[in-house]
């Protein structure tokens, strides 16, 4: 039953599994085998509350610099699904998506695929059939169980561990640890940022013999806001440039991703100039993304209370602004209070605004959100975030500046709203 669009495939594999999020590697693991589709490319796999993102796309960057043929497969995406599916630096067109889905339909029989499996799949398809040196994968939620793990590894990262997704991952820190430590495989390097790692992360790392790079231990980083240094077990890199992303943890996420390439060195040498001009270049909206213009413009896709406290420590250092009008939606799911308390003090007014789909929270969910978590600041209720960002435009003086974060649904329709009027 091939469908001739992308759009028209989303919404068949949008509905084929009774849930929206199903963890578990038997269903991703029986299509792969019947698909038959092998790469000889590396593979490194990223894991992490925040920054997993950042480290893919930085990971992309430097690897292209150094001449290595690249696939990416990230997630969300923020305005076309393409995004998630990228070689050699490029999105991939729909034809080649259709042609994917399409192979994986015909072997997945009576095998019931979640949205993110399906996709997974497909873009292993895609990358199977090109000559590819690396392979960078995104884990979509936690690591153990989640359907990037269950393409094997030769580099594992984890970036941070915090709370988030606590229905399917659990409570704790520890718990979420070991969720996310599942990427790690038996003498393979096992890379950990968190310079805070839960003692599950380490536990399962050595319980299995993965090769444990452990940040503050094994690599660290230090930097002055002009310049930044990586070290690790036999060597120092210093003079080092600032990331093109922006950001307090930016750093944070480049030691990840050299950390990772130098435990690959021997299949995969990358020189100094490759790390400089991968960094140097690497782009990825949403991330305390500035625009340029006035007022100021941030977008940033902060949904829990550890990237909105990082949100918050940027904002910080931007300098002063007489007064910061926030549009902020979020998922009904998230940790809104949490969010908004991570913020407090630092928003003059909250446009609050109702996100679509049946995770969205009502505009009226925020309000209650905002004032229960004491962040302080006006409020006022929108129906979406591009009618809580135009009416921000409205009121920004000179001097304000506007910030929209919350989702990637929340940027994602105010990006989309400033594409059709421009």
């Amino acid at each position: 039953m091939p469908f001739r669009t992308l759009s028209d495939w989303l919404a068949y594999i949008e509905r084929i599994h009774p849930t929206a999020i199903a963890l578990g590697l038997e269903r991703v693991a029986r299509v792969k085998e019947r698909l038959a589709a092998s790469s000889a490319g590396t593979v490194i796999t990223v894991a992490g509350t925040n920054g997993k993102g950042s480290t893919c796309a930085m990971l992309e960057s430097i690897l292209l610099a150094a001449g290595y043929r690249v696939g990416l497969y990230c997630s969300p995406h923020l305005l076309s699904y393409n995004e998630r599916v990228r070689v050699n630096g490029a999105a991939v067109d729909e034809q080649r998506l259709c042609r994917a889905f399409e192979q994986v339909e015909a072997a997945r029989g009576d095998v019931a695929l979640t949205y993110f499996e399906f996709g997974t799949l497909a873009a292993w398809v895609i990358f199977a059939s090109e000559p590819l040196d690396v392979l960078v994968m995104e884990v979509g939620m936690g690591g153990r169980l989640d359907a990037v793990n269950a393409f094997d590894t030769d580099c594992a990262v984890v970036t941070s561990v915090d709370i988030d997704h606590t229905e399917y991952l659990g409570s704790t820190r520890e718990a979420i640890g070991a969720e996310k430590a599942g990427i790690f495989r038996p003498g393979r390097p096992a890379i950990v940022a968190d310079l805070s790692a839960p003692a599950s992360v380490l536990e399962h790392a050595m319980a299995i013999g993965a090769e444990l790079r452990l940040a503050g231990r094994d690599f660290g980083w230090s930097g002055d806001g002009r310049q930044w240094l990586f070290w690790n077990r036999d060597v120092r890199r210093a003079e080092l440039a600032y990331p093109a992303l922006r950001g307090a943890t930016q750093l944070q996420n480049a030691a990840a991703s050299i950390a990772a390439l130098d435990a690959l060195r021997e299949r995969l040498p990358v020189s100094l100039d490759a790390v400089r001009r991968g960094l140097g270049t690497v782009m990825l909206p949403a991330r305390f993304q500035v625009l340029p213009g006035s007022p100021v413009v941030v977008l940033d896709v902060a949904h829990n209370p550890q990237a909105a406290g990082v949100l918050a420590r940027n904002l910080s250092e931007m300098g002063f602004f007489p007064n910061t009008y926030a549009v902020f939606g979020m998922l009904r799911d998230k940790d809104i209070v949490g969010v908004c308390r991570a913020l407090g003090g630092r928003v003059s007014t909250w446009y609050a605004a109702t996100l679509g789909g049946p995770r969205g929270a009502s505009s009226a969910m925020v309000v209650d959100a905002i004032r229960n978590s004491g962040a302080g600041g006006a409020v006022i209720e929108c129906d979406a975030p591009r009618s809580g960002y135009a009416a921000a435009c409205n009121r920004a003086e000179e001097g304000a500046r506007i910030v929209v974060f919350g989702s990637f649904y929340t940027v994602a329709d105010v990006v989309a709203a400033r594409s059709a009027k421009s």
